[in-house]
């Protein structure tokens, strides 16, 4: 068994306030402390442990000099936040992280007074935190504004929005640019290129004064420093940096690591600052612990773990992902069709387009986190002729909506979305559900909406798109391993808009939609023990749907219970639209639509979260009996 160190300056430590009284020593210890904490939780917990472990120096200096939670720690995506939860006060629950019923894996308002503004999703906190500058400005409580945002996430165009906004609005705001080069997947484009050179091209780092006796107040060696860097980054023809032209002053970029620097500028830039300031900050992700250090993507996302080696304990399964047999399956299609090329939103492995991109590595682009980009870029190579296969998790997804719409679908151009990480996914919680893309696809029009059932399915759907050229088309699935089940060589192109029947029955259809499909299975299983007949059907696609076999289902059946893991107004809706335009809801049929229910689930683990939504078997056959008219407290009683 690993011994937990000893923490002796963070066992001193119940919140922000006591690291006032610290000197830098104390600090600079405390850190260290903190470090082998959040090593320690995350052993046991799983979770995002590199990012984490970059910003522990960033993170007790901030809280050190600033007074939260009066002034506002806003940060972006908030993956990072372990070591703020530990020191506001939430120590004795990190045990719980990411767990029903326990703390949060990202920053959430209504778990902590210090948790300003909730996360999960990147490039939202310079947005944020100029609103609370607003509301500081227009006579609310509030004090300083501090957005903390990683150089992956800075290069969304959100948060460009939010530094031009900013720049123009003018108001005392700080904006940590916490540089490790490296976001989930290593960074791409011009923006990383920039922000590397700035630090590459100044070896003694830039300190530009925020006013003009800023410099002079710094320490000698490093106002000299700052003099000499001023001359070498000429990031435009004025002789600033983007961030100056946008009308921020720039510091750095200075050591994340180094206690005694990052104190220096923060507490001048505090004294100092009367508009947006912008100091970047280089760190590590995954600083201190040698086998995220070592790792590909700096232990990003990792299950429980031991410390002494470093090896996470993961489940075994026979069964391959579904991330997995997609990445394998579209690359099997790629090699027989050239056209084929994939997009992703800095998540290659994520994703598993890094499949294909270790074999095509010319046909595989990461846009960085850029959704709205991906989809219209996606749209472009469509209208050139490629077969262009845009991966994102559902949840992402949302943010590339108005592209969807107006670039591709509007132009019926045949733009492929895989949809991954549909449905609930666990530890990672509300934020990231896969709960919306059934409804906000199937309402547009033209667009094909498929839900896989099992893995073969999703291989299935995978060939079917690579075919379908005659428009959009989507198709989702779960996170996690699939079902075990016998895979085809090669998957099969499938009719648009033709479900199947898996298993014949009289009284009961049950109609799944996608993931649910081996619920409804053991859901039939259930019923049938105790005398009700049960047809199960796939119906594979929520557009265009299979109206001959739903028709068939309701005039055959005393009931017909449609199942997704999506939102009210999606597949279920759909299906009752059309049986209330075709008269067929008038002869009496008994129907029920189960779906997620209308509130966010909160974080846990997937049989935990869908027992919540009640969508699980026992549920299925529940509201089966239910339909027929059999109360709960009489399930065995009802016959054939």
């Amino acid at each position: 068994m690993t011994v937990k160190p000893p923490t002796p300056i963070l066992d001193r430590v119940a919140g922000p306030a006591d690291l006032k009284g610290m000197s830098q020593t104390d600090l600079t210890l405390l850190a260290r402390d903190l470090r082998e904490e959040v090593i320690s939780v995350v052993a046991q917990t799983g979770g995002h442990l590199g990012s984490s472990l970059g910003v522990v120096e960033l993170t007790v200096a901030l809280h050190a000099v600033f007074n939260t939670p009066f002034d506002k720690l806003v940060w972006d995506v908030s993956h990072q936040c372990y070591p703020h939860k530990i020191l506001t006060g939430r120590r004795d629950r990190m045990h719980t992280l990411r767990q029903g019923g326990g703390l949060a894996g990202f920053c959430k308002r209504t778990e902590s007074e210090y948790d300003a503004f909730g996360a999960g999703h990147s490039s939202t906190s310079i947005s944020a935190a100029l609103g609370f500058a607003v509301g500081r400005d227009m006579g609310q409580p509030t004090g300083d504004a501090i957005a903390v945002i990683g150089d992956g996430s800075i290069s969304a165009g959100m948060a460009y929005e939010a530094l031009n906004n900013a720049g123009h609005e003018k108001r005392r705001l700080f904006v940590i640019l916490n540089d490790n080069e490296m976001s989930i997947a290593p960074p791409v484009g011009a923006m990383s290129k920039y922000l590397s050179g700035l630090y590459h091209e100044t070896p003694l780092g830039k300190l530009k004064d925020m006013a003009e006796d800023f410099e002079a107040a710094l320490p000698g060696p490093i106002r000299e420093g700052a003099r000499r860097a001023r001359q070498l980054v000429t990031g435009f023809p004025g002789g600033g940096t983007l961030f100056e032209e946008l009308g921020f002053d720039y510091i750095g970029p200075i050591d994340g690591h180094d206690m005694g620097q990052l104190l220096t500028v923060l507490r001048a830039a505090r004294a100092r600052a009367s508009g947006p300031v912008l100091i970047h900050v280089c760190t590590v992700k995954g600083k201190g612990y040698q086998p995220a250090e070592r790792s590909a993507d700096r232990g990003h996302g990792v299950s429980k773990f031991d410390v002494a080696s470093g090896a996470q304990k993961k489940s075994s399964s026979n069964a391959p992902s579904y991330t997995k047999v997609f990445g394998q399956t579209l690359t099997d299609e790629a090699a027989r069709d050239a056209k084929i090329v994939g997009v992703t939103a800095a998540m290659p492995s994520g994703t598993g387009l890094d499949i294909l991109q270790d074999r095509f590595p010319k046909r595989v682009f990461d846009v960085g986190i850029a959704e709205q980009h991906a989809v219209t870029f996606a749209g472009g190579m469509a209208a050139s002729g490629l077969k262009p296969f845009v991966a994102i998790y559902s949840t992402f997804l949302q943010r590339g909506y108005d592209q969807i719409v107006h670039d591709v679908v509007l132009q019926k151009l045949p733009v492929r979305f895989c949809v991954d990480r549909a449905g609930l996914v666990g530890a990672d919680g509300s934020t990231h559900a896969g709960a919306f893309d059934v409804a906000f696809l199937s309402n547009l029009p033209g667009m094909v909406v498929m839900g896989a059932g099992d893995e073969a399915e999703l291989r299935h759907m995978v060939a079917t798109a690579a075919a379908y050229d005659e428009g959009p088309i989507s198709f989702r699935y779960p996170r996690g391993e699939g079902m075990g089940v016998e895979m085809p060589e090669r998957g099969q192109i499938l009719e648009i808009g033709k479900g199947r029947v898996v298993r014949e029955g009289s009284k009961v259809a049950l109609l799944s939609f996608g993931a649910p499909l081996v619920d409804c299975l053991a859901a039939a299983d259930a019923l049938e023990a105790r005398g009700v007949s049960v047809t199960v059907a796939d119906a594979r696609f929520a557009k265009p749907l299979d109206t001959d076999l739903i028709a068939r289902l309701a005039k055959e059946h005393e009931a017909l219970i449609t199942v997704e893991h999506g939102a009210e107004g999606g597949f279920g809706a759909l299906v009752l639209h059309w049986l209330a335009r075709t008269g067929r809801l008038d002869r009496g049929l008994a129907i029920r639509t189960m779906t997620l229910p209308d509130a966010f689930i909160e974080q846990g683990s997937p049989a935990e979260m869908y027992a919540e939504a009640q969508l699980t078997a026992q549920d299925i056959a529940a509201t089966a009996l239910q339909a027929l008219g059999v109360a709960p407290g009489q399930f065995g009683q009802a016959s054939a």
